[in-house]
């Protein structure tokens, strides 16, 4: 029951931000709500980027590169096809390490660098919640910058 649970959040979550992704297109990505904001280019590749990269806690290494977290938008120019496969692919991950975690260990401690030790499972509600709150941003910008 416990891996249906987190299979129907993780559809949710992916479904729900589909809404603001499907929006994204290749003359839009580079909207800003301001000049010191992320364009929203950069924060769709953010989010792609992040969902691969948080696999490392979860035992699961990705050769996805990080080029947004801790970085500033100065502009750069993000493929959006690389995005959305990086976005798929997190996905993917993710869904696979509900299919293969037992109940049990979704109660093991990770030490992370930004929350200290915390159970597998809040760690992977935390990045169903980092692509919810930046897809946000992403319909924010689409709609008013």
């Amino acid at each position: 029951m416990h891996k249906q649970l987190l299979l129907e959040m993780l559809e949710q979550n992916q479904l729900t931000n589909s809404f603001a992704f499907e929006k994204i297109t290749s003359e839009n990505s580079h909207k800003r709500l301001n000049e010191q904001a992320a364009s929203v280019g950069f924060i769709y590749r953010h989010i792609g980027e992040t969902m691969n990269l948080f696999g490392y806690f979860f035992g699961i290494p990705s050769d996805v590169p990080n080029t947004t977290m801790g970085q500033q938008d100065i502009g750069q120019d993000f493929d959006l096809e690389t995005s959305q496969a990086y976005v798929a692919k997190g996905y993917e991950m993710l869904k696979k390490l509900v299919e293969e975690t037992t109940d049990e260990d979704w109660l093991t401690q990770i030490d992370t660098p930004f929350f200290g030790k915390v159970s597998k499972v809040r760690l992977f509600s935390h990045v169903l919640f980092h692509n919810s709150h930046h897809a946000g941003q992403i319909s924010l910008t689409l709609s008013k910058g």
